[in-house]
């Protein structure tokens, strides 16, 4: 008996799998926990964003109030004069967030967002339409529909115009991006004439739209969003469990049985419904779908940006911006004017550190 003991090979650490019936996944602990606490801190300001004003609330009275039982002059203040905003802001930052993880990941490429790809320019230009330019259709169209509605098919119109132009048998990241961003300048020119030719009045309106604002938000319009978000994130956690295949390349997923084109149709479809819904409730909020899921990529330690961390991750920066805007500053200013000023420099370090990677290769 040779009394020399083989020792067994080292295996390469794996991640545990999850099965739930039909459907497997692999279990992250970090993932998990980090997509908790943004959970919770998401919760938190959003308590602390409904406490602050010009009649202050604490926030145990905040908490008790949305568990119904505040005080009837709290819950009349919370209720029906802050709860719109705060919930829209809410909202608005999942979609963005959501949307612009999706946008990534297909292009995969960090600087593919709902505003390169010029789905946020195409609701402006329909907004922007309707506000400068009075009777005929304009007003038919505001009747019928609202400025909303309207805002929100313009974004779904050039999103799907970018799709086609970019399909060639499939979809390039690289392609994707070059024509949204000719669509975006084309959208912005559009703009820019309506402006120009429009009433004084009607231009100072519509610049408030562009800039992203989400002050005088009603119920109405927190609801529609509210569903509308709801509804796209079920189809967006269905088509993921089909997309996780497809980062390991287009000739793999298919030889796992999925079908990797129809996937990518609907998840891109998803991404600007999305985009479309959040600009239609506040307006092109800008960089929060660029900016939140590189945060929630870099706090999950994942190599694509993970989907519910990224809707948090947006939910917390326009919530907090919105928190700024109205609060710690001087003079009360539009949400979208706080987010430019994160967004802009984040941008650029994006692109400085995507020229530093070229550099060292």
């Amino acid at each position: 008996m040779n009394g020399t003991a083989h020792a067994k090979p080292d295996r390469p650490a794996v991640a545990p799998g999850v099965r739930l019936g039909r459907m497997s996944f692999v279990w992250r602990p970090w993932v998990v926990l980090v997509t908790l606490l943004l959970a919770a801190a998401c919760f938190l300001l959003f308590c602390v964003s409904i406490g602050v004003g010009d009649f202050p609330i604490a926030l145990p009275q905040v908490i008790a109030t949305l568990a119904g039982q505040g005080e009837q002059v709290d819950e009349f203040v919370i209720m029906d004069l802050r709860m719109p905003r705060a919930l829209a802001g809410l909202v608005v930052g999942v979609a963005l967030g959501v949307s612009g993880a999706i946008t990534q990941s297909v292009a995969r490429n960090p600087l593919a967002s709902p505003d390169i790809l010029g789905i946020t320019q195409g609701a402006g230009v329909v907004a922007v339409f309707l506000i400068t330019v009075s009777g005929g259709a304009a007003t038919v169209v505001v009747d019928s529909v609202g400025q909303s509605a309207a805002a929100l098919a313009g974004g779904l119109v050039t999103g799907l115009l970018v799709y086609f132009l970019a399909w060639r048998r499939g979809i390039d990241g690289l392609r994707l991006i070059l024509i949204g961003i000719s669509v975006s300048a084309m959208m912005q020119a559009l703009t820019t004439w309506l402006l120009i030719s429009a009433d004084i009045r009607d231009v100072a309106r519509a610049q408030v739209w562009l800039i992203g604002s989400l002050d005088g938000r009603s119920w109405d319009q927190v609801t529609v969003a509210l569903w509308s978000t709801l509804v796209l994130l079920v189809v967006v956690v269905g088509a993921a469990f089909q997309f996780k295949p497809m980062h390991l390349g287009d000739d793999i997923a298919a030889g796992l049985g999925v079908r990797h084109g129809r996937i990518r149709a609907v998840l891109l479809l998803c991404a600007v419904l999305l985009a479309a819904v959040a600009v239609s409730a506040a307006g092109p909020v800008p960089f929060v779908a660029l900016v939140a899921p590189q945060v929630a990529m870099r706090l999950a330690r994942c190599p694509t940006p993970p989907m519910a961390a990224s809707g948090l991750v947006g939910a917390l920066l326009l919530i907090g911006a919105d928190l700024v805007a109205r609060a710690a500053l001087p003079i009360s200013l539009p949400v979208g004017v706080v987010t430019a000023a994160v967004g802009g420099p984040f941008l650029v370090y994006l692109l400085v550190r995507a020229n530093l990677r070229q550099s060292d290769r």
